[in-house]
């Protein structure tokens, strides 16, 4: 089997239990990791939120903690931090930036619509988001070597005690917009969530009570469970588990599909490999 790269962390899609996908904004009580090169038409509000490199905000950023805006990115709206700021060399924040508490700003940093800080301003480029994520995530995870970043993450959703609170994840080159959700690798959807828009990835996993207002399609698995509604269809190369309570709108296509006798699909089921019919618990 191929090794992985040390770096496959980042192109996890995490969406913890409650986050709402709405017409402006994600939102979540949780911290936000936003990759390098993403492109986001939604505001993004949180506790901490980190925007990496080149990335574009269409909205605003609101963080209740604090935030830090990597290089070159730009916000197309207001930022606010209720603690401290880190903004990056070369950006560009197309409305106000207001701080609470101090801010470290880089070079070269447009703000069309003024600043305030209240705390200590210090002109200097900060440590890059992509390192400072990384670091970020091996101390919330308590690990001391980056390659076990992968395995940990694909694990954080078993909700075990005494694991930490994931934040949002949107890895790097992610395309989000009025229209689609479109990440490079696996999705990963936590527990009542409501999101708007068609969902494009290499696997999908939807945990319960969620409900997605557009379609699912990923290269890869598709899992729903019970409480899950998908408003549209659901369509996979390879295998779609509807478990039990889940409801689909839509039609499913995959090369197989797993459907418990219990879940509802209103559409068609189009599976060249087969079906099978779960029944039971």
């Amino acid at each position: 089997m191929k090794e992985r790269s040390v770096k496959d962390w980042h192109n996890h899609c995490l969406l913890p239990d409650g986050t709402e996908l709405q017409e402006h904004s994600i939102k979540t009580d949780r911290n936000i990791v936003i990759g390098e090169f993403c492109q986001i038409d939604y505001g993004l509000r949180g506790n901490d939120v980190f925007v990496g490199e080149s990335s574009k905000i269409r909205e605003y950023v609101w963080a209740n903690g604090d935030t830090r805006i990597g290089n070159w990115s730009e916000i197309g709206g207001d930022v606010i931090a209720k603690q401290d700021a880190y903004i990056g060399e070369g950006v560009k924040i197309n409305g106000r930036l207001s701080v609470a508490g101090a801010l470290d700003i880089g070079e070269k940093v447009e703000i069309r619509e003024g600043f305030e800080a209240k705390g200590d301003v210090e002109i200097r480029n900060p440590m890059p988001v992509f390192m400072f994520i990384m670091i970020y995530l091996m101390t919330l995870l308590r690990i001391e070597n980056e390659k076990e970043l992968d395995r940990i993450l694909d694990d954080l959703f078993s909700e075990d005690d005494g694991k930490p609170e994931i934040p949002l994840m949107i890895p790097a080159r992610s395309k989000l917009n009025m229209k689609l959700f479109a990440v490079p690798s696996t999705m990963k959807i936590g527990k009542g969530c409501r999101l708007h828009g068609n969902i494009r990835a290499g696997s999908i996993e939807v945990q319960q009570d969620t409900v997605i207002f557009g379609s699912l399609r990923a290269r890869n698995r598709i899992s729903v469970v019970s409480g899950v509604v998908i408003h549209g269809n659901v369509e996979s190369g390879s295998t779609v588990y509807v478990r039990k309570g889940a409801h689909i709108l839509g039609d499913v296509k995959a090369k197989s599909i797993v459907l418990h006798e219990e879940a509802k699909v209103d559409g068609t089921i189009e599976a060249p490999h087969g079906m099978r019919i779960e029944r039971g618990g």
